[in-house]
């Protein structure tokens, strides 16, 4: 998908997209039957995971959720650095 991303670029992304879906979210809760704002929420969410599966293939497990649902032969998610190990502290 975004295959040429960096990784503060993918995570900017990421950061977009979870935020559209957070928001049509609270949208939908007031409006419930809104078949344009359910269509996008859809096609957010759907960009989100297809994302969030980008990161861990290329980076490792985003989240805890990741790390424990993806089956693997090892716990893969103390095998990426810590967010303080990261070039240039963030």
């Amino acid at each position: 998908m975004n295959r040429n991303l960096s990784r503060e670029q993918l995570l900017c992304k990421l950061n977009e997209v979870s935020f559209a879906v957070d928001d049509i979210l609270l949208f939908l809760d007031t409006h419930p039957c809104h078949e344009e704002a359910l269509c996008y929420y859809r096609d957010a969410a759907k960009l989100r995971r297809e994302l969030m599966e980008e990161y861990e293939h290329c980076y490792g497990p985003l989240t805890i959720d990741d790390a424990v649902y993806h089956e693997s032969s090892s716990w893969k998610w103390m095998t990426q650095p810590f967010p303080w190990q990261m070039e240039g502290g963030r």
